[in-house]
């Protein structure tokens, strides 16, 4: 997913490229990710390609999440997963799954959230048995995995969820 914005621009063609020429849909986002026409007021993207250190990463997409940008939560982890070091990719990769698993329960794709809830919950819980590591910057694995695997259950029962309620707490309940 990238960020679109002033950098990027109309072809001839009439497909959203940025400056190198690539595809990159330009259009607006709402808070869940999804287009808006052109020309809508919407939600600040991501920037693409940031580099930060995991506990900036954590903190940064607990604030989305808490804000209900699950999507934008999504797009932190990702660059964490593809900047990150390959020992970790699978953690950063299971957490950008929850993320997205929790953008489509609240868009109300019931099967897709399920299915991304558990996938996540998956990878999290294979790279915490992998690394002996429970709680990697601070963040609660065991406590992120309960959450996505009820979450999922939840979701199946009952269809869209509203994300900013049932976002997780990644360092756990009361943790700040």
């Amino acid at each position: 997913m990238g960020s679109g914005g002033a950098s990027s621009r109309r072809s001839v063609t009439g497909r959203d490229r940025d400056r190198e020429g690539r595809a990159r849909n330009a259009r607006p986002r709402d808070g869940l990710g999804r287009p808006l026409p052109y020309g809508a007021q919407g939600v600040a993207r991501q920037p693409e390609g940031v580099v930060r250190t995991p506990r900036e990463t954590v903190a940064q997409a607990q604030k989305l999440l808490d804000d209900g940008k699950p999507f934008h939560a999504h797009e932190v982890f990702e660059d964490a997963w593809k900047s990150g070091p390959d020992s970790e990719s699978t953690l950063w990769r299971g957490l950008a799954q929850l993320a997205v698993g929790l953008t489509h329960a609240a868009r109300g794709n019931v099967t897709g959230g399920a299915r991304l809830l558990r996938r996540g919950a998956d990878a999290v819980e294979e790279w915490a048995a992998r690394s002996g590591e429970s709680r990697p910057y601070g963040m609660d694995l065991v406590g992120l995995v309960g959450w996505a695997r009820e979450l999922a259950d939840t979701v199946e029962r009952g269809g869209a969820v509203d994300a900013r309620e049932v976002a997780p707490h990644l360092r756990g309940r009361g943790a700040s």
